[in-house]
């Protein structure tokens, strides 16, 4: 059944949808397991790594795009990546093919601090690549999926959960079985392990062209007490409609989200914590935009790198914002090493 979010109602009807809303707040915020901050790994971060081609000049989009050049990607392994650029350990659960380029793989992200031991290798899919345009919005793109979306059960085991603080993934890596049902799977068990449970509502319909299904698959994912990011473009592709930013946060709020990050490009970003009962607006800098390819993640990397430092909502986001503000002025991945002094600047 589709979640009541995604849903336009009469007026009696929204009455009661927004009852429902603040007795799920409520039951959530009694269920959430206080998560342990000084555990062994800031984060397990479980989808997706590619071979991404990124276009090398600022073109429309893939259609005029005639050089690439090849980098280490995947959303959740650059959030791995980045939060362990900032000093914290992170482990990334993937699956990559037997293939030289998932080799290449494993070994640039190892370079970066990742624990790489849970990355699955399958002897029968070739890993997958990814074609990217180089923009200064979002980025056209186009995936050629195989190995990524073979994870299973078995590589997410629950004495890596009880070990970590965070537990995310993205709407690329749900957006396919095996890996679809073994996630959400894991984040019901890792929400009861104590972790916070995260994702990046990066929905794509070329990726998840089954919107019905997306929206289902979200709202599962968010029940247990989910951290997430999206932007508002992200969000009308969700909706299949554009909403206010209020509407869209008490959307993710319903599904049991007890906090959401929406960040609007260059007005800055809106956090609404607590399952709704504190908002905070943050804005950002002008800057000249080299490669926006990653901000997200950067952004997300500073966040919850802040989060673990104890520091509050509004703190987080302008973490956020300074680390996506180095990733954006950068041509490529972020340097090896990232002072953890940069997200408190300014």
């Amino acid at each position: 059944m589709l979640p009541s979010a995604f849903v336009k109602n009469s007026n009696k009807q929204h009455l009661l949808q927004t009852c429902l809303y603040f007795l799920n707040c409520t039951l959530n915020e009694n269920k959430t397991t206080q998560p342990t901050m000084n555990r062994k790994y800031a984060i397990v971060s479980v989808g997706e790594l590619l071979g991404d081609l990124l276009g090398t000049e600022f073109t429309t989009n893939l259609t005029d795009t005639e050089t690439f050049r090849r980098f280490q990607g995947g959303s959740p392994a650059n959030l791995a990546a980045n939060m362990a650029r900032l000093g914290s350990q992170a482990v990334l659960v993937a699956c990559v093919g037997t293939d030289n380029l998932g080799t290449y793989l494993i070994e640039q992200l190892a370079q970066t601090g990742v624990e790489t031991a849970h990355i699955a290798r399958d002897t029968h899919a070739p890993t997958s690549i990814v074609l990217v345009s180089r923009t200064k919005g979002t980025p056209d793109f186009i995936a050629y999926r195989t190995a990524d979306c073979l994870i299973k059960p078995a590589h997410i085991p629950d004495t890596l959960l009880h070990e970590a603080t965070f537990f995310h993934t993205t709407c690329f890596a749900l957006s396919q079985n095996p890996a679809q049902s073994t996630i959400v799977e894991a984040a019901q068990r890792a929400q009861k392990a104590g972790c916070i449970v995260s994702l990046d509502a990066n929905y794509a319909p070329s990726i998840w062209p089954d919107r019905k299904q997306a929206q289902e698959i979200i709202a599962n994912y968010c029940q247990n007490g989910a951290f997430v990011k999206l932007s508002d473009d992200d969000a009308e592709r969700i909706f299949g409609e554009s909403r206010s930013h209020e509407a869209i946060i008490a959307a993710f709020h319903e599904m049991g989200a007890q906090l959401v990050c929406l960040t609007l490009g260059g007005q800055g970003s809106v956090v609404s914590s607590d399952f709704g009962k504190t908002q905070v607006k943050v804005p950002v800098k002008s800057i000249e935009v080299k490669d926006a390819t990653g901000a997200g993640d950067s952004y997300w990397a500073g966040f919850l790198t802040a989060w673990i430092d104890g520091k509050s909502p509004a703190e987080c986001a302008q973490a956020g914002a300074n680390i996506a503000a180095l990733k954006i002025s950068t041509l490529g991945p972020l340097p090896s090493r990232v002072e953890r002094s940069v997200l408190y600047q300014g």
